[in-house]
């Protein structure tokens, strides 16, 4: 890794979401590291801090993301987490960071849905990560 690049961990069992995902993130000049689960996260999390992780919030089970945003904040509590999820197109259901308490419980800094277009990702990103 150059010294001054930054590592993006994106984390999703959609292979072709995966490889897109990382297209457009390494276009913006990111190092990428990608994982198909959690379990694989898991692993490379060990070994590998990154400095933002882009998370599927349904993988191996429905809350497959949420266990993984858990996890990598009590490792790593400054590392910001966006979740990108399909859940409300796909079952109604509705997750936001609007409240104290849903703060304390869902672990990630900010909730994309996907389809996000490629200049909206980077503004976020870049918006999480500090680079102005």
């Amino acid at each position: 890794m150059t010294e001054n690049k930054k590592r993006v961990l994106i984390v999703d069992d959609d292979s072709d979401y995966l490889f897109q995902m990382r297209m457009h993130v390494e276009s913006f000049g990111f190092e990428v590291i990608t994982a198909g689960g959690q379990k694989e996260a898991e692993s490379i999390i060990e070994s590998v801090k990154p400095d933002l992780a882009i998370i599927d919030l349904m993988m191996e089970r429905n809350d497959s993301g949420f266990s993984l945003c858990y996890k990598m904040k009590r490792k790593y509590p400054d590392v910001p987490i966006i979740m990108a999820t399909a859940v409300a197109s796909e079952t109604g259901l509705t997750f936001g960071l609007n409240t104290q308490s849903d703060k304390q419980w869902i672990k990630a800094d900010l909730f994309l849905e996907k389809g996000i277009r490629k200049e909206q990702l980077l503004k976020e990103i870049n918006k999480l990560l500090k680079i102005y």
